[in-house]
This record gives C-alpha cells, sequence and structure tokens, in this order.
C-alpha cells in the first residue's frame, strides 16, 4: 500500500495537524482505520495513538482510498477534543455499555410446551359467543327492512330494478299465453 499526503494543515489552536491523504492499494482488500493509522503515523513520524482517521471512503473499481485524519500533540489532546464516536471507531477509549442492557438476563423461565398448548384454546372459548351475537343482530335490521316497501319504482334500490327489468324482458321473450306476472 502507498500513502501520499494531498494536504497538511496546522491548527496551533487546537495542537493538532489536519491530514487529507491518498492510500494506493493495488490487489489487496481496502485497508482498515488500523491499517490506516500505522501508515500516517509512520509517514508523519508519530505514534499510532495520536492519529485520528476521521474518515476513508474508497471508490468502487478503484484502488484507491481518500480520507482525513488529524494527529494531535498528545492522547489527553484528542480524547478531550475528539467526538466520543470517532475515539470508539479509533479504538482510542472502550465503547460505552448502556446499564439498561444488564438487567435483560433475569427473564422470567420458560413456560412448558403443556401450558403454551393451553393458552391459545382460551381465545377460541371467547371466539365462540361473538359468532353467536352476530346473528342476533342481523335479524333485527332485516325486520324493518321488510316493513318497509317501496311505492313506487323510483323508490326502489338499483339491484332491485335490474331484476325486475330482467324479469320483463323474459316475460316478453315468452309466448303471450305462457306470460307470468312480474313479482
Amino acid at each position: 500500500m502507498q500513502l501520499e499526503i494531498l494536504q497538511r494543515k496546522e491548527n496551533p489552536l487546537l495542537k493538532r495537524v489536519e491530514v487529507t491523504f491518498k492510500a494506493t492499494h493495488k490487489a489487496e482488500p481496502t485497508p482498515t482505520r488500523d491499517a490506516l493509522r500505522a501508515f500516517l503515523a509512520k509517514e508523519l513520524k508519530a505514534t499510532k495513538d495520536i492519529v485520528v482517521v476521521d474518515y476513508q471512503a474508497s471508490t468502487f473499481g478503484r484502488y484507491e482510498t481518500v480520507g482525513a485524519a488529524k494527529v494531535y500533540k498528545s492522547k489527553e489532546e484528542a480524547l478531550a477534543v475528539e467526538r466520543k464516536h470517532i475515539l470508539v471507531r479509533n479504538k482510542l477509549i472502550e465503547p460505552e455499555i448502556k446499564e439498561k442492557e444488564a438487567p435483560k438476563p433475569e427473564r422470567p423461565a420458560p413456560i412448558p410446551r403443556a401450558e403454551k398448548a393451553e393458552k391459545p384454546a382460551a381465545p377460541t372459548k371467547a371466539e365462540a359467543p361473538k359468532t353467536e351475537a352476530k346473528p342476533e343482530a342481523k335479524p333485527e335490521k332485516g325486520a324493518p327492512k321488510e316493513e318497509k316497501k317501496p311505492a313506487s319504482k323510483d323508490e326502489k334500490k338499483p339491484a332491485e330494478k335490474k331484476e325486475e327489468k330482467k324479469e320483463e324482458k323474459k316475460a316478453e321473450k315468452k309466448p303471450e299465453g305462457k306470460k307470468k306476472e312480474a313479482k
């Protein structure tokens, strides 16, 4: 792998050197962040623990990786200035483990299979009364419809009108002696 420094900028306020680089890696996979830190430390004559790689990006179909890095005067300065997730990526600090994850192993004991089989049976019993309730509601709705009869053809529903027209056509096709009245 060959490392080429494209730009180097001193930043005395934050006590660091900011670098943009291009790494050429023919017939090799994309270098890891750790490998880039080691090469940058070697190139810039610094130790690996004060080099922080901000980002690295490879282009599809090319053997080049471009990125940006920062070289601090000391590790304490890097820890004071850099964001935590960048420090974790560069393995300068350990990731924080949330305390909420610790109680998860305290789960209740698993339920035996015999008890699991009984639980689904209970909802089927609850479903049976629901099916009984539905037929009772239908006659109540149907009864008022039977009592109301439309006074004229204009007030009838479109489905009823279609049925009447079909019956009239059938009646017209039959000989006059066998005509039946439409309902």
